[in-house]
């Protein structure tokens, strides 16, 4: 899922700050994620909701503040607006979702629990991705990946990659996950923040390795990666980095 990082100047706290008490009216902070983001709050969660980090189709995701200072990520699913019904390919098929019914709505709440489930083999395998905090319905608290000064770190898309060294990690990230019986499903340089080393982010549509198309996906982010550090100069034969992965 490509997103669009916020490249405006960082808004003043008081623009974005979520009380239990406070009405707010946007497409995001609908009813429902209201009522989700004020039990967060009263439950100790989160202090603040500070401002949006990024937007995309199906979700967007804000810097928040919790009440010792630290700064976490919360991404928030569309219920209404997300064209999930073309993405049912990544639930049908896993065995930790099976029996999905209904609109979009529960298509979007089980991608939510996709996720944080996705997160949570990652954070056991050691891979580099968001650390999963908190979730409830559409809504997940994660680790924020930015610099102490609160401010997100850019996607490789924006920035480009630093040399070889960002591709070998990127490609050990992967390594580790297949070994973890997981495939990302949705890497490229959009879903991928520039830390050192690099961050994958968006696990939404990640796959366990029983899941009847999840080598398709595993060699189409393998494929991906290969294209773009293609492009920068530096060129990896793909089926040895498949039997490498894999070994």
């Amino acid at each position: 899922m490509a997103r669009r990082i916020s490249r405006r100047k960082k808004p003043s706290k008081e623009d974005f700050v979520l009380k239990p008490e406070r009405k707010i009216e946007s497409e995001v902070f609908d009813r429902d994620t209201l009522l989700v983001l004020s039990k967060m709050i009263k439950k100790g969660i989160i202090a603040n909701v500070d401002y949006p980090i990024s937007t995309g189709k199906e979700a967007n995701i804000f810097r928040a503040t919790t009440s010792s200072g630290e700064f976490v990520a919360v991404k928030i699913y569309k219920l209404e607006t997300a064209p999930f019904f073309r993405k049912a390919e990544y639930l049908e098929g896993d065995p930790r979702f099976m029996g999905i019914k209904g609109g979009d709505r529960n298509i979007v709440l089980a991608f939510a629990r996709k996720e944080f489930k996705n997160l949570k083999i990652c954070e056991a395998t050691g891979i580099n991705a968001p650390r999963p905090l908190y979730m409830q319905r559409h809504v997940l608290v994660m680790s924020f990946i930015g610099d102490t000064t609160g401010l997100p770190f850019q996607t490789m898309n924006m920035c480009g990659p630093r040399g070889e060294s960002d591709m070998n990690s990127i490609l050990d990230n992967i390594k580790k996950m297949y070994h973890a019986g997981l495939v990302h499903a949705d890497i490229s340089e959009y879903n991928i923040m520039m830390s050192a080393p690099p961050t994958l982010i968006d696990f939404g549509q990640g796959v366990i390795l029983s899941h009847p198309r999840a080598m398709e996906f595993l060699e189409r982010d393998v494929r991906n990666i290969l294209k773009y550090f293609e492009k920068h100069g530096i060129k990896l034969d793909f089926g040895k980095t498949m039997g490498w992965i894999k070994k």
